[in-house]
């Protein structure tokens, strides 16, 4: 599931970062919780095996259905945590990925003004993505708030390991790909089958025939990702080349 990350320098420093950051939201969750999450991070830094019996403790995760939040989904019940996967029912998730989230027993929500804000975003020819993702994260973290449930993780890769975990209002966010030191290629390895790369939904698509400077934004995006280490060059010159592409 996991695989150690060795001499890595630059990884071996972000976990140790991480085990910093979660020492610093220890009082904010179970303590079986908290030696579960450090167990994750000491296994990828040393390979040190642990107990992964099922453990009475339930974390939301924001689901999209794509390779870094099922990794997420994944590594957190392979760790022996209860996952409730969460997907917010957008209007451009198409069937089949409501199906695919369903096979992982996903609870999904909704945002009632989702696409008056957006439109507004897509008239004025600004980006859409941030937008989007913020809109999500308060609509999970809600559903995590009004289920009583302390920790909400996301599949982030970018953060690094000092805010990969932290506290967010009345919750605790565990950006956990960031939190492991994970790589795209890693997330995608964790799915144990093939992934097809392409960047943007339906939406950003035609956002982007309507504004062409939103592919500048996209491309801007998959190169900070590049610079951060999040994905590799040949992952990179893909998803630009999906992008002019649009």
């Amino acid at each position: 599931m996991l695989k150690v990350v060795g001499e890595d320098f630059v990884k071996r420093y972000r976990l140790q970062q991480s085990l910093e950051a979660l020492e610093r939201v220890r009082g904010r969750i179970s303590e079986q919780s908290y030696e579960r999450l450090k167990a994750l991070v000491e296994y990828r830094l040393f390979g040190k095996e642990f107990d992964r019996t099922p453990i009475d403790e339930k974390i939301v995760v924001a689901f999209s259905a794509g390779s870094d939040s099922t990794a997420t989904v994944k590594i957190l019940g392979w760790a022996g945590f209860e996952v409730i996967p969460v997907m917010v029912k957008l209007p451009q998730i198409r069937e089949p990925v409501l199906l695919n989230a369903e096979s992982y027993g996903a609870v999904f929500v909704e945002i009632p003004n989702y696409m008056e804000v957006i439109s507004e975003q897509i008239e004025k020819g600004a980006p859409i993505c941030g937008k989007c993702h913020s809109m999500i994260m308060e609509a999970v973290k809600d559903y995590a708030k009004k289920e009583g449930i302390k920790i909400v993780a996301s599949g982030d890769l970018l953060s690094v390991g000092s805010i990969s975990i932290y506290l967010e209002g009345e919750v605790v966010k565990l950006n956990l790909p960031a939190f492991l030191a994970m790589d795209k290629r890693e997330a995608i390895g964790v799915l144990g089958r093939k992934y097809a790369l392409g960047f943007g939904c339906s939406l950003w698509k035609s956002a982007a025939r309507k504004s062409p400077i939103l592919k500048k934004f996209a491309i801007q995006r998959v190169l900070r990702e590049l610079r951060a280490g999040a994905i590799d060059e040949d992952i990179a010159k893909k998803l630009i080349f999906d992008i002019l592409q649009k």
